[in-house]
């Protein structure tokens, strides 16, 4: 039986933009079924001993910068270290990702959310900006104007809330976090474990 994943996900992180490619493959070879979270992860840090970046002391802000490095290097991933537009407005293309998730378009919803990511980390652009998000939704081949308005919902409002909400109560504390049958998997540099999960 296919295992199903929870994939929650912050749109400036640039963990979760580097395991992109590979948790998808990784889920296509298992057929995997995936319902993805766009999470407020300031709020989460709030309640989880988590910090901001700019907040974070000099070492671990050196350390990060470092890593981020490494796995360029190691994936062989385009990756700008330091993103004109970083950190972005999230919270337009949030929205955006949960009305197709909440229409039922789970594939077309993480097919947004990590074209979002690769506009911010690999293509230096302001992924927050109403224009940009557009050709961004467009390049998915996806109705520009129409996953807008339906971002635009008043229903819509809430429900990046709750979504947080619920990575807090299931234990969620960064991103990317993948949840299968319970256990938590915690950052790109975990995927090799989802994978062992995934094939069990």
């Amino acid at each position: 039986m296919a295992k199903h994943v929870d994939y929650y996900v912050s749109l400036n992180s640039p963990w979760t933009y580097l395991g992109a490619k590979r948790f998808e493959a990784m889920t296509k070879k298992y057929g995997a079924e995936v319902t993805i979270w766009p999470v407020d992860f300031g709020s989460v840090f709030a309640v989880s001993g988590g910090l901001p970046l700019p907040k974070r002391a000099p070492q671990r802000q050196a350390y990060r910068m470092m890593e981020l490095k490494r796995w360029r290097d190691h994936l062989g991933v385009k990756t700008t270290l330091e993103p004109k537009y970083f950190p972005a407005n999230e919270v337009p293309a949030a929205k955006c990702v949960i009305a197709l998730r909440e229409q039922g378009r789970m594939a077309d919803a993480i097919k947004l959310a990590h074209a979002v990511l690769t506009g911010l980390w690999a293509e230096e652009k302001n992924t927050g900006d109403p224009a940009t998000l557009k050709e961004i939704i467009a390049g998915c081949g996806l109705d520009a104007d129409a996953v807008v308005a339906a971002s635009e919902a008043p229903a819509l409002a809430d429900k990046r809330e709750a979504y947080t909400k619920h990575a807090i109560s299931q234990g969620v504390f960064g991103a990317p976090s993948f949840v299968i049958d319970g256990e938590i998997f915690w950052g790109q540099d975990r995927l090799d474990f989802v994978d062992r999960k995934l094939a069990s």
